[in-house]
């Protein structure tokens, strides 16, 4: 086993909060138009979007370098409004194991937040956290809620 680590982050949006659920869920695909210079492009690899068990590829640019991510949709609660997405294939998996990101949107005195967490094992200590990717899912939820606000 591997040192499990989590890493959250909770980003308050002016745009419509069910908006970000909306397109996480149902349009991964449209992510790439809203904040292109994060995310290239989202295909569906098997299922429907907006379903568990759907499986889904990601292309997008981390510090400079173009990665992939494939993951399964693992939950959805339209209620809490709420993702899970476990990475099954792509560079982070080649790294780390058990990969896993989850939305959440709520709000906190009349303040929408879009809450991100990400969970994942490093092998061993020379392996670094995934401060980076938590940077750039900051920076891509910016560009989304600027997106929908502009």
């Amino acid at each position: 086993m591997g040192l499990k680590s989590v890493l959250c982050a909770k980003i308050e949006v002016k745009a419509n909060k069910d908006v970000f659920h909306d397109v996480f869920t149902n349009k991964p695909h449209h992510v790439s138009t809203m904040s292109p210079l994060h995310v290239q492009g989202c295909e569906l690899l098997e299922g429907v979007f907006g379903t568990v068990g759907s499986k889904i590829c990601w292309t997008y640019t981390l510090e400079g370098e173009k990665k992939i991510s494939k993951q399964v949709i693992e939950a959805i609660d339209h209620e809490t409004k709420m993702l899970t997405l476990k990475e099954f294939e792509g560079d982070l998996v080649n790294k780390y194991d058990n990969f896993k990101a989850t939305l959440h949107i709520e709000t906190i005195y009349d303040i929408d937040l879009i809450s991100w967490t990400i969970e994942y094992e490093r092998p061993n200590e020379n392996v670094p956290e995934l401060v980076n990717l938590l940077d750039f899912i900051i920076g891509m939820t910016k560009a989304i809620d600027d997106h929908h606000v502009n």
